[in-house]
């Protein structure tokens, strides 16, 4: 989804999207909330101009690197809205630290042309898949964030959370449901309709990628079953969440840096 050759646009907005993440994270000490919220909503602005610039294209490119980087900028979107519902939901700086990462990256990793031969459905596929990343890594943010919050009121310190852990952990279930079915759905699609969204000589493959993409489907499943049935929460749901996640990432964005980096070659 980014140009495969950076143009002067596509940099502009790039360096744009960094200082405004950048910005946001400093929290100098003239920098208002608003001012803030503000640098972030303009990062995002830009960083979504930049992701869109690839698809203005003739040829369309994708990667491990523009899956992570529409992935960040998704968390990135929820938080931007959170943030006007609990003002002290304070996951601004790593968020922006991602970021800068995710467009550094994507500028410097396009990834591979999409084949001539491949399906008119297969960014609809891509979507699914990328929207589930980003619900899942919305998911693992706010897990980690209200795994540090419990940690300070153990700590007898203040949680400066500014959402009841209760609510917490329901928001972050809801985007795990979210996430597991638009999951789901990614892999119906691509199990079912592999050959026609990749091409008449695509067959399903029983690669790396679908290994580790059921294995996090299962992962998943087990959560939502476990919290249904046994009410699991806390560290066991969390970590559950994390190796989820984890498996997740490996399914596309590893297994494309394993091909696109260290075997320097398109899949």
């Amino acid at each position: 989804m980014i140009l495969a050759s950076a143009s002067p646009v596509s940099l502009t907005m790039a360096l744009g999207a960094v200082v405004a993440y950048t910005v946001s994270a400093a929290s100098l000490p003239l920098l208002s909330a608003q001012v803030a919220r503000a640098a972030l909503w303009l990062a995002w602005l830009a960083h979504g101009a930049l992701l869109a610039l690839g698809l203005a294209g003739e040829q369309i490119y994708f990667g491990f690197a523009p899956a992570l980087s529409v992935t960040i900028w998704l968390v990135t979107l929820v938080y931007a809205v959170e943030s006007y519902f609990f003002p002290l939901l304070q996951m601004r700086w790593p968020l922006a630290a991602l970021g800068v990462g995710a467009v550094a990256l994507a500028v410097l990793f396009p990834g591979s042309a999409l084949h001539a031969s491949a399906s008119a459905w297969l960014p609809l596929h891509w979507a699914l898949g990328i929207a589930s990343y980003g619900l899942f890594g919305t998911a693992v943010a706010h897990a980690w964030y209200m795994s540090r919050s419990e940690h300070r009121i153990r700590l007898g310190q203040d949680s400066n959370s500014g959402v009841p852990l209760l609510s917490l952990e329901r928001l972050t279930f809801r985007f795990i449901n979210a996430g597991f079915l638009l999951l789901s759905a990614t892999l119906i699609l691509g199990l079912f309709f592999g050959s026609e969204l990749y091409g008449a000589k695509a067959a399903l493959k029983w690669d790396h990628k679908t290994a580790f993409s059921l294995l996090s489907w299962l992962t998943f499943a087990l959560l939502l079953f476990g919290r249904a049935r046994f009410g699991w929460r806390g560290k066991r749901a969390v970590r559950m969440l994390y190796a989820g996640s984890g498996l997740l990432l490996l399914a596309y964005a590893g297994s494309r840096f394993v091909m696109e980096i260290i075997l320097s070659r398109s899949p």
